[in-house]
């Protein structure tokens, strides 16, 4: 069976600029010394495989590189040194409130984000009720989306997003905004999905949702992958080096 997803000495380069101190005098003389670009791998040299069905847990502190590492997945990012190669269609649970439109109505954003993403006019149409209903809107179909509050925009673009049929799920964070009672709708659709065979990658800080969805982990640190194994193994050693 081919893995669903394949990483092979993957890395990814950023810059950023370095300043050096200014003097008072630099200051009163309108100088400044010339900004030097700074280079420093995000992620270096990561190899791993995801087999069709797995539900994979991606940990490490801030700044370790696991959404630059999603963002490669999603197909959004080109890496700078070795290859991702995904094998199926992705559903794209990251930024969530992006890719709407202010100015057209919750409506129009279904149908426009859902064709983006692939699902055909036909298909649409058929979800069109499920998706309003998830996303709790009904009488707000005619809203502009830009009147719409943030909890109502991450509610719309949960639900649209986990319609598709795609076998590869990508979660980065999103669990951790709305309210109480619409992260258990989502925990509900995220296990429906996982009941039907999909492929996991997810990216969290929530070790209770690392737990009850993943049965395997990936530890970043400082950009290097320290740790595959079981999501258990991964977080105790997270945890361990965390605190240490």
């Amino acid at each position: 069976m081919s893995a669903a997803i394949e990483v092979n000495g993957l890395g990814v380069h950023f810059r950023r600029n370095r300043r050096g101190r200014r003097s008072f005098k630099d200051l009163f003389a309108g100088a400044s010394r010339r900004s030097r670009p700074e280079e420093f791998w995000i992620l270096r040299n990561v190899s791993f495989s995801v087999q069709p069905g797995e539900s994979i847990g991606v940990v490490g502190r801030n700044g370790q590189g696991k959404s630059t590492l999603l963002r490669l997945v999603a197909g959004v990012l080109l890496a700078d040194e070795g290859d991702v190669e995904v094998h199926g269609g992705v559903a794209p649970l990251i930024e969530l409130t992006g890719g709407f439109v202010g100015d057209l109505t919750v409506r129009e954003n279904v149908k426009m984000t859902a064709g983006l993403h692939g699902m055909s006019r036909a298909e649409v149409a058929r979800r069109y009720d499920d998706i309003i209903a998830f996303a709790e809107l009904a009488g707000f179909e005619d809203t502009p989306y830009k009147h719409l509050s943030n909890g109502m925009k991450v509610r719309l673009a949960f639900s649209v997003v986990s319609q598709l049929d795609e076998p590869i799920l990508l979660v980065d964070e999103v669990l951790a905004v709305g309210d109480k009672a619409f992260r258990e709708k989502c925990y509900k659709r995220i296990d429906e999905l996982l009941a039907e065979g999909r492929t996991l990658f997810f990216v969290s800080h929530n070790e209770r949702d690392l737990r009850r969805f993943c049965t395997r982990g990936l530890y970043l640190d400082r950009g290097s992958l320290v740790l595959d194994a079981s999501i258990t193994e991964v977080l105790d050693r997270y945890n361990t080096d965390y605190n240490s």
